[in-house]
């Protein structure tokens, strides 16, 4: 049963800008309340995301990586001496140029890596229970669409 100020919403969402506003508030929250899920002891969200592309591009440098997570080198170099520190990646040699190091993720990192990701989906596999059939099968149809979304 929506609710008048669901009404409300659901009228704003028409215009390109009230759809923005709409999308930008709810994923914002969602992505807190994602984030409320790491385990204490977890990296931050920053060196979780940082880990997390170490992952999916092991052997990359330090400068590509920055570029890629649109960081300043600085910055990138910080993060990764802490996930160094934590033993969650390592630095080896770049194959081609001795001044330089790539890093990839131990193994300690990926297990880390998994265990957020299994606590976070556990708990929206639970936020998703509450939701009708309907409202799950609009969600499917949708997640392309926002995985598109954050790739442009």
């Amino acid at each position: 049963m929506l609710t008048n100020h669901m009404k409300e919403r659901a009228a704003d969402l028409r215009s390109d800008a009230g759809l923005a506003s709409a999308l930008r508030v709810s994923l914002a929250r969602l992505n807190r309340r994602l984030r409320r899920q790491a385990a204490p002891e977890a990296p931050t969200p920053t060196q979780l995301a940082v880990l997390a592309a170490v992952e999916r591009h092991s052997g990359i440098s330090p400068s590509e990586l920055a570029e890629l997570e649109k960081m300043q080198p600085p910055s990138m170099t910080r993060v990764i001496a802490v996930l160094v520190e934590r033993g969650l990646v390592e630095r080896t040699p770049h194959p081609t140029d001795r001044r330089q190091v790539t890093v990839k993720v131990t193994e300690a990192g990926s297990t880390l890596l998994k265990e957020e990701r299994r606590r976070k989906e556990a708990w929206l596999t639970q936020r998703l229970k509450d939701l009708t059939p309907q409202e799950r099968a609009v969600l499917r149809e949708a997640a392309p669409i926002l995985e598109k979304l954050s790739r442009l």
